[in-house]
């Protein structure tokens, strides 16, 4: 038998999360995707543009990504 979870009592990962998913969709629309849609007249160039901006968000969360894993990685050296 499963055992059932309990989400009465959201944890804080789970508030964080539930915070700032729609802030980060936010900025992605607000700041990458709606200037990448109206540089552009034709639908087939703004559907492109649309596509492409998938490639900058990418590089963002691996540049993230990579910040993080070097911090965790050298934390042990640089905390006191």
């Amino acid at each position: 038998m499963r055992a059932r979870m309990d989400l009465s009592d959201p944890g804080s990962t789970e508030m964080v999360v539930a915070l700032c998913a729609p802030l980060g969709i936010a900025a992605y629309v607000g700041l990458i995707l709606i200037p990448a849609w109206t540089s552009y007249g034709r639908w087939w160039e703004r559907i492109a543009a649309t596509f492409l901006t998938f490639y900058i968000v990418a590089a963002l969360i691996g540049i993230g990504a990579a910040i993080g894993l070097g911090i965790i990685w050298t934390y042990d050296e640089w905390a006191a």
